[in-house]
């Protein structure tokens, strides 16, 4: 393990970017978002989480797959992707790094997404342990510890110093650059630090949510459930809890003729939105119940029973804090368990 003290953050940021791009949560417009590091770019440091997940950087919001250019009966693809460009992102918390084991198992199983692969192997994460996690808060319910962050890089901030320790070869490889100003310790110094952090974490309201009923059940009885009846109700469908979801892949393909040349796009979508996943004869969601009851289905009970008991929640509690309607997949979760 190594240390520098947190007065010479900006120089490690300065380092850092000239070796490759840095992106880390810096507040623009009364929001915390991931950007781009250049001098006079402030770290949020207080901030707990960002308003969206660290997810846009292996799978964006708008992506540009493809371009092709037509003359007469000639077509010819053009090449527009630049997913092997190396990059750092500093300040992920662990409920994000969880979540890209979770993205990891749908873009990297057969048939691998290319693009998302050549991010993934492009990408650094350096994450940062959650020194006050909040009410909303519920990762370890799924056994996420944010004391002791996953990433190619553990970071800690306390007593005035930045304690760094490496966790991958990606990590180590960027470690080298920064011998000169990391100083070498033995790490004792965040224990304590770190057991606060769990104290914090086990007490906070959400993080005693059970999911053993959600385990234990038969699928079909879960989903012809009358609960579902009552709960979808407060639901606008606007699909905020989709688009901040660090876990949430669905999305869309469009061809667009720009003139000279088609382009096509990959973006997010959302299960909760009436035409989702629209086909020839129509969505087969065609209520917001079915669609509701989709989202969390298949969070909950269809992604673990295919992916080895693994939920697709990391419980980072952005849902929580974005709802408008205050639903949130714990409330679901236990209403459904409970009824």
């Amino acid at each position: 393990m190594r240390k520098l003290s947190s007065d010479r953050m900006s120089e490690l940021f300065e380092r850092l970017d000239s070796l490759c791009p840095l992106y880390l949560p810096g507040e623009k417009d009364g929001a915390v978002s991931f950007v781009r590091y250049e001098q006079g770019v402030d770290y949020a440091v207080g901030a707990l989480n960002t308003v969206r997940s660290a997810k846009d950087f292996f799978f964006p919001q708008v992506e540009n797959i493809a371009a092709f250019r037509m003359t007469g009966k000639k077509i010819e693809i053009l090449e527009n992707q630049n997913g092997n460009e190396p990059f750092v992102v500093f300040g992920v918390r662990a409920c994000d790094a969880a979540s890209f084991s979770l993205l990891d198992q749908v873009f990297l199983s057969e048939p691998v997404d290319p693009y998302y692969r050549d991010r993934r192997e492009a990408g650094t994460v350096i994450t940062v342990a959650c020194g006050e996690p909040d009410t909303s808060c519920f990762c370890t319910a799924f056994g996420i510890d944010p004391a002791e962050p996953k990433g190619d890089i553990s970071v800690w901030l306390t007593d005035g110093f930045l304690y760094w320790q490496p966790r991958t070869d990606k990590g180590e490889n960027l470690t080298e650059n920064l011998t000169d100003i990391l100083e070498e310790c033995d790490g004792g110094e965040i224990k304590s630090y770190q057991d606060t952090i769990k104290t914090i974490a086990n007490q906070l309201p959400l993080a005693n949510l059970n999911l053993s009923y959600w385990e234990n059940t038969d699928e079909k009885e879960i989903f012809a459930s009358p609960v579902w009846d009552e709960i979808y109700k407060g639901c606008l469908g606007c699909g905020l809890c989709t688009f901040v979801c660090p876990t949430c892949q669905c999305y869309d393909v469009r061809d667009f003729d720009c003139g000279e040349t088609v382009r096509k796009f990959r973006c997010w979508d959302s299960c909760m939105y009436s035409d989702f996943t629209r086909m020839a004869h129509g969505n087969p969601r065609k209520t917001q119940k079915e669609r509701f009851r989709q989202r969390f289905m298949h969070k909950l009970k269809y992604f673990p029973e295919n992916n080895g008991g693994l939920v697709s929640c990391v419980g980072c509690g952005r849902c929580v804090r974005s709802c408008p309607q205050g639903l949130n997949i714990v409330k679901t979760a236990r209403r459904v368990s409970d009824d």
